[in-house]
C-alpha cells in the first residue's frame, strides 16, 4: 500500500507541492496560495511562527485513511478505499448528502457549493499516477525531500529511524501511525501535532468499527422505545376512552334526572 511521509523539519515553505498539486489534478491556479482547503485546493501550505522566531510550516491534505469513516457512511458507495492507498470518489453515484463531510475526523472534504452541479472535493492521492506506477506529485516535485513516496511500511520504518537517531528534533510519536485505524499520510513533526490542526484524541480502532457498534445497539434501542411508546400510546388511548364513556354516562344520568323532573 502507498503512501506519503511528510517531516516538518525538512519543510522550507517553497510551496512546491501545492504547485504540483494543482498542476497533477487540473485545478485553477489561484492568484495567491489557498490558506485553507478548499474545492480546488486539495492541499495547503500553512506557516506556524515558533518562539524561536523561526518558521515552521505544515501541510493539510486528506489523510487516507486506511478504514476511512468518509467511505463507510456513504449510502452508494462514492467514497472507496483502494487496495493501493487511496481514498477515491467516485462523482457519478454520489448524492450529495454531504455524510462524508461529517464524518470526516480531519476535517478535510469540501463541498461544491457555488456550483449548478456540486461534488465533494478532497486530495486524490494521485490516484491515477499511481496506477501508472509513478509517485505523488507532491513528493516528487518537493526540493528539500519533506514529503516522500513509497509504501506504508517502508515509510513507517523511515520515521521511526528518524525519530530514534535524532530524538530531541522530533515528537516520540509517528501521527497517522495508529490515528483512527491508521492513515495512508503520516507525519513526523517537532511540534505537537495540535499544533498543525491534526486531533489528538482519536482511538486506535479504525472509526468505522466503532459507529457499527454503536449502530448494532440500535434495534434492542428501537425494540425498547417501540415497546414503551406503545404502551404509553394503550394508556392514552385507555384514558380517552374511560373519559369518554364517563362523559356519556353522565350524559344520561342528566337525562333521566330531567325525565323525572318532567
Amino acid at each position: 500500500m502507498r503512501a506519503l511521509l511528510f517531516d516538518v523539519t525538512k519543510c522550507i515553505g517553497c510551496g512546491a507541492c501545492s504547485e504540483a498539486c494543482l498542476e497533477s489534478n487540473r485545478l485553477p491556479a489561484a492568484a495567491e496560495p489557498a490558506a485553507n482547503l478548499g474545492p480546488d485546493t486539495f492541499t495547503v501550505l500553512k506557516t506556524l511562527p515558533q518562539p524561536s522566531g523561526e518558521e515552521a510550516y505544515y501541510r493539510r491534505l486528506c489523510m487516507h485513511c486506511l478504514d476511512p469513516a468518509c467511505a463507510s457512511v456513504c449510502p452508494v458507495g462514492a467514497l472507496e478505499k483502494t487496495a493501493n492507498g487511496p481514498v477515491v470518489y467516485h462523482e457519478k453515484p454520489c448524492l450529495g448528502c454531504r455524510y462524508c463531510i461529517q464524518a470526516c475526523a480531519f476535517n478535510v472534504p469540501r463541498y461544491e457549493w457555488d456550483s449548478l452541479t456540486p461534488r465533494v472535493r478532497k486530495c486524490t492521492f494521485c490516484s491515477e499516477r499511481l496506477m501508472r506506477g509513478e509517485s505523488n506529485a507532491c513528493a516528487e516535485a518537493c526540493p528539500a525531500g519533506a514529503t516522500m513516496s513509497g509504501t506504508r511500511e517502508e515509510l513507517l520504518k523511515e520515521a521511526h529511524r528518524r525519530i530514534a537517531e535524532a530524538p530531541d528534533s522530533y515528537v516520540n510519536h509517528v501521527y497517522g501511525e495508529r490515528e483512527a485505524g491508521g492513515t495512508s499520510v503520516l507525519v513526523l513533526s517537532p511540534i505537537p501535532f495540535d499544533k498543525l490542526e491534526l486531533p489528538l484524541r482519536l482511538p486506535a480502532e479504525p472509526l468505522p468499527v466503532l459507529t457499527f457498534e454503536a449502530l448494532s445497539k440500535i434495534p434492542a434501542m428501537v425494540g425498547a422505545g417501540s415497546f414503551l411508546l406503545a404502551g404509553l400510546w394503550w394508556f392514552t388511548r385507555r384514558k380517552e376512552e374511560v373519559a369518554l364513556a364517563e362523559g356519556k354516562t353522565n350524559k344520561n344520568a342528566v337525562s333521566r334526572n330531567r325525565g323525572g323532573e318532567k
